[in-house]
Parts: C-alpha cells; structure tokens; sequence
C-alpha cells in the first residue's frame, strides 16, 4: 500500500504550491511598503483626513454632490460598493482564521494596519480621482492602472498591466463562495441532517452563480443600488447581534482586550511565538479585510461623480474605519469573550458561528447565516466590477464584460475548493496588486499632498467666510 505522503493527490500539490506563493508574497518587502508605505502618507498628509472627519461625513450625506461633475456614481454609493467588497467574509470569516492561525494578538496588528490605512486610501483614492483617464470607449474610468497610466506616464504601462492581471484572480469571488458555500453546509443542511458532499456543494455553487449573475450584467450602476440598500441594513444587524453577544459576556471584556495586546507581541499562537510571523498575520487579514494599498477601492472611488480628488480621499478613507476598526473588533471579541477560539478544530466562519450559537442559541445561527449571505453575495457584485475594469483595460471596453463569465463560473471552483487553498491563491494574488499600487502612490504622494494643502485652505476661508 502506497501512503498518500509518497503520491500525493494533484490538489494537494497545488495547494502546496499556492502556500508557497502567498508566504513568499507577504515577505518583508511587502509588509515593509504597506505598513511603511502607510506611515509615510500618515505623517505626509499631517493627520488632514482625520482631522477634517465632520468633513467627511457632510460630503458623504451629499452636500457636496454635483450631478454635473464627471462620473458614474454618488459618494455615498462609491463608499457603499468599495465597503461591499470588504465588509463581508473578510470581517466575519476572516476575522476567524486571523484568530484560529495567528491567536487574539493578531487583531491588534490588523487594527494598526486598518489605522495607517486609513491614510493609504485617502491617497490612492484621491489620487484615483486626481489621475482618471478613458478607456478604449472613450468613457472616463479610475484606478491604481490610470494612475500609473496618467500619473507615472506610458512608460509605466508594463507596471500598470501587471496590476491588472493579479487583479483578474485577486477579484475572484472563491473565498466568499467557499464560506458562504461552508455556512450553508455546516449551519443549515448539516444540524437538519440533510447528507452533504461534493455535489451538495456544486449544487450550492450553482444558485449562488445564478443570483451573482442578475445583478453584475447590470454594470456598476446596478451593483451602487443593491450594495446601497443591503450594505447598511447588514452592518446594523450584524453589529447589534454582536453586541449583544458581547453584552452578555460584559465581565470577560477586560480581559478579552488584555489578551489581544498581550498575545500582539508575543505571538504564542503562530510559528513557535514568532513575532514577525504573528504581524504578517495580522496585515494579511486586514488587507484582505479593508484592502487599503491593494487598489481594488480606488476602482471603486475612481468612478465617483466629483471633480474634486480630495472629497473623494476623504470618503474612502472612512472604508477602514468603518471595516476593520468597527466590524472586525466586534467579530474578535464575540469570538474571544465566548472562548470559543480556544477548541483549536474550526475556522472561518464555522468559528464565527460557534460564537452566535454559544450566546444565542438558534437565533444566532439564523441571524448569523442572513448576514452570511448578503455580506457575501454583495462582495461578490463588487468584486466582479474591479475585475471587468481590469479586462477592459488590458483588452479593450467592448470585450470589458466577457470577465463576467469567467468571474461567474469560478464561483463553481470556490464552492468545491478547500478554504486553504482559496485564500492563500487571493492573499498571494493581493499581494501582487499591492506592489503597483503602493509604489504608485508613493511617488505621486506630493501632487496630493499638494492638492490637500489647497482644498483645505480654500475649506477654511470658505468657512470663515460664511
């Protein structure tokens, strides 16, 4: 008898290899440009976004808005579709397998990465304003590869296309697939003792195809609509549910936050206590959380109807405040405060669920299993617009929707794939986004540096003015 360790399974190697990929991906050097890259606009902007916040929401209630300006959607909707792509199974899924692999200390380095993101998106989204450009078609369209396009000059095109082929798998819908796919499985069929299974899943995989493709044929403006509606009222539910949950754990609250500092810089949980390990950890799941640096959002904002680069900075920059400072805090303390974590056999959102079930019984599975579901479905009308911009970069406007099909028919592979090697193919495939993005906004960080310095002096004579 042959062991499966001397012929292993083809899907075993790919896996494998997909594990190499995003470990040597998230190296020193990446870390280094996001977190370094993060601190460096942190300081250059001299704390601007944050301190003109009040701004910022006035912009986002509307203002500001000029129907006349150049674009194709309101603030509120581009902030809605970007913070559709990221509030979702990254808060809820991926806030677990941040726990589950790296422990409790891993939060801490996501909120660091979400706060210095903070700054990175004001810059790559005002910059995504600042440097639009127009496809094939003529129409006016955002992002990291119009940046480099516009910002850097022809010469960086090469650049400005590697961004945009990391991006056409980056985009993929498979981890959102995968776990909505696995909550399906583990939080209705399963407890109903319906048998589940490879064609349980493809089945699955199949209705959630359907439902994904009736909105993103529509095109960015349809998906603005439905991630304007659902995306509010999920946040709202999701957020009391997890409130509660904490409330009723309100003894163990302290101690659930000494746990995460503590665990920060120990790193007891991951690679024999190894630090380093334990913030790579960290920045991994809040990029893959709050995506600041990767790009995908600055599509998003890119496509705002404003005129002014820096309006739109502001906006963005709410994206991790919102996402990664807000949502994912909650998921870690339901899931630390209930102790759940500590069984050490589950992950994703199976460990989320553990946590509902743990302070709610039944209604929180229910709960949890509605929000699940729009989290994912919306990130996945989102993502498949970042996706269509790129294909229409690289190949032309009028071939732009042909990605739909692609985008479509992997949410099959993600609905039967394992969770391992779902999302060490996006974490690699973001970090190959990530490199052109950030080197991009780096350099063209003193134009809107620039740019910020005049819009808020124009904003204060304005005021004094009134």
């Amino acid at each position: 008898c042959v062991s499966s360790r001397q012929n292993p399974h083809p899907l075993e190697i790919i896996e494998s290899y997909l594990i190499a990929f995003a470990n040597f991906a998230w190296g020193t050097p990446l870390l280094a440009l996001l977190l370094g890259g993060g601190i460096f606009f942190l300081f250059s902007s001299r704390l601007a976004p944050f301190r003109h916040f009040g701004h910022a929401l006035d912009i986002l209630r509307g203002k500001y808005d000029d129907p006349n300006e150049v674009g194709q959607i309101s603030h509120y909707e581009a902030l809605s579709t970007a913070l559709a792509s990221t509030i979702g199974m990254g808060n809820i899924s991926g806030v677990a397998v941040a726990i589950a692999t790296g422990g409790p200390g891993a939060i801490f380095w996501m909120w660091v990465s979400a706060f210095v993101g903070m700054a990175t998106k004001f810059f790559t989204c005002s910059l995504a304003i600042m440097y639009r450009g127009k496809d094939s078609a003529g129409e006016m369209q955002g992002g990291p590869m119009y940046v480099i396009r516009e910002g850097l000059g022809p010469k960086w095109t090469p650049m400005a296309a590697f961004f945009c082929v990391a991006c056409l798998f980056g985009a993929l819908p498979l981890f959102q697939t995968n776990q909505l796919t696995q909550a399906i499985r583990d939080l209705i069929l399963k407890p109903n003792g319906i048998d589940t299974g490879f064609q349980t899943d493809l089945l699955t995989g199949i209705a959630i195809t359907a439902l994904v493709a009736l909105v993103i044929f529509g095109g960015i403006r349809r998906i603005g609509t439905v991630a304007g509606k659902l995306v509010p009222a999920m946040v709202v539910l999701y957020s009391v549910s997890v409130i509660y949950i904490i409330a009723a754990h309100l003894p163990d609250v302290p101690a659930s936050f000494g746990l995460i500092f503590s665990d920060a810089f120990t790193g007891d949980a991951v690679m024999g206590g190894a630090l380093g390990a334990l913030i790579i950890m960290g920045v991994r799941r809040a990029a893959f959380s709050h995506e600041a640096g990767i790009g995908t959002a600055a599509m998003a904002h890119g496509a705002a109807k404003t005129n002014e680069p820096i309006r739109e900075g502001l906006i963005a920059m709410l994206g991790p405040a919102i996402d990664t400072l807000v949502v994912c805090p909650m998921t870690a303390l339901a899931i630390i405060v209930t102790g759940v974590f500590r069984d050490g056999d589950a992950s994703g959102i199976t460990l989320t669920a553990r946590a509902f079930e743990e302070a709610m019984g039944i209604t929180g599975i229910l709960i949890l299993g509605v929000a699940v579901s729009i989290f994912a479905l919306t990130t996945m009308f989102s993502m498949s617009y970042y996706g269509t911009k790129c294909f229409s970069f690289l190949f032309g406007a009028r071939y732009g929707k042909m990605y739909n099909y692609f985008y479509v028919a992997s949410i099959l592979a993600g609905a039967v794939a394992s969770l391992t090697a779902v999302i060490n193919l996006i974490d690699g495939m973001y970090a190959m986004m990530a490199f052109p993005t950030m080197i991009s906004a780096l350099i063209l960080a003193p134009r809107v540096r620039a740019a910020s310095v005049k819009y808020f002096a124009e904003l204060s004579r304005d005021r004094i003015g009134n």
